[in-house]
């Protein structure tokens, strides 16, 4: 009996191909696309370049794109001026608006008879509530007016990787191919509260072509973050670590000073972030360590590097994550080749998607609809 034929995938935004990674053996690579030079060379270093086209998406023509029709188009498109860490812009600024590169794409291909049959979209689960929703409704309506039915997930990484790391994930099935999902769900059954309500701000035909997928990944991380450590990663020196315990608020002082005298070892993680206290900003450093890190982010600024702290025997410890520790954190397995420069391989890292909550996806939502098309057609 011949092997199963593979699903085939085209990857925008592409970065070092962690959503290639998390789509797995399953799915083969048609094309991937993306502008940065230093994500190029980490695609090389662990796929090749054989699908590979460098260059800014606005200048991707259909001739760039492969004939064959693809299963599934993915975009893991700018984020930085939808998240809560930027200046929240929406899809009309320059870095996130690379968007509209993308679907101008689809577009093409739909003129062309070459309409992927699945999309999805991944991004900050800030696009729900951009320009106070309007830019959650216009990629939706977008999706709807080409003959799609969408459906989308808010996915934490957390429940397999130590990070937190929420995404929202917009998921589009050709209509051709059927009318739902294999799985759905009722409305009001578990979806987040902003979901809920961008979706009640849609059109009537945007939300004629709406459906609710049922996915909820159970717990399925078996690690956390004090696992991930490198082993014999320098810790900085003492005064460098007084001085963060010094900058943290008086609640979260005397948690440490409580860990630190159960005489057990702990783990955290921590950012440095700017509160307004009694009127008065103060740069605070705010851990935790509930064996998960926080978002791993790129290294835009000296708030950006998350710090780890090590509490064991009494003794308090302190250090920058190291780019290795990132990569554990987001999950594409130790064989996955960074970057040499540690900025860069933050940034990498920082910018990618984590591959198993991809493989959740492509599992419980994308591979079942994929299926349903084979068994009817």
């Amino acid at each position: 009996m011949p092997p199963p034929r593979q699903f085939t995938f085209l990857e925008f935004f592409a970065g070092g191909g962690m959503a290639r990674l998390g789509l797995g053996a399953g799915w083969r690579c048609l094309f991937a696309n993306d502008f940065d030079p230093m994500k190029r060379d980490a695609y090389a270093a662990n796929f090749g370049l054989e699908h590979f086209h460098g260059g800014d998406i606005s200048a991707v023509t259909l001739t760039d794109l492969p004939s064959e029709p693809a299963d599934l188009a993915w975009a893991s498109s700018p984020c930085q001026d939808l998240s809560l860490a930027g200046a929240r812009a929406g899809l009309g600024a320059r870095r996130s608006g690379a968007f509209f590169g993308f679907w101008r794409i689809v577009e093409t291909l739909c003129a062309a008879a070459r309409a992927p049959r699945l999309i999805v979209i991944e991004n900050v689960a800030g696009l729900l509530t951009s320009n106070d929703g309007a830019d959650f409704v216009a990629v939706v309506s977008l999706m709807a007016s080409r003959g799609y039915v969408i459906g989308a997930l808010v996915l934490n990484a957390a429940a397999f990787v130590p990070q937190s790391r929420p995404r929202l994930f917009i998921v589009a099935r050709r209509r051709a191919d059927g009318d739902d999902w294999p799985r759905v769900r009722p409305a009001d059954d578990g979806a987040p509260q902003a979901l809920l309500d961008a979706v009640a701000k849609l059109g009537r035909s945007a939300k004629a072509s709406w459906r609710w997928i049922d996915a909820r990944p159970q717990a399925e991380r078996v690690v956390s973050l004090a696992d991930i450590l490198e082993e014999g990663a320098p810790f900085d020196p003492h005064r460098v670590t007084m001085a963060r315990l010094a900058a943290m608020a008086p609640r979260q002082r005397d948690q440490v000073n409580r860990l630190a005298a159960s005489g057990d070892r702990h783990v955290g993680a921590a950012f440095r972030r700017i509160r307004v206290e009694a009127g008065v900003k103060h740069a605070r450093v705010e851990a935790r360590f509930d064996g998960i890190a926080g978002c791993v982010r790129t290294p835009a600024g000296g708030s950006s590097r998350q710090i780890i702290f090590e509490i064991d025997g009494g003794r308090i410890r302190s250090r920058l994550m190291t780019p290795r520790e990132a990569a554990r954190a987001m999950g594409p397995g130790e064989d996955y080749r960074l970057p040499n420069r540690a900025t860069a391989a933050l940034k990498l890292v920082g910018d990618g998607v984590s591959p198993p909550v991809v493989a959740f996806l492509a599992r419980t939502v994308l591979e079942p609809a994929l299926h349903a098309r084979r068994a009817a057609a």
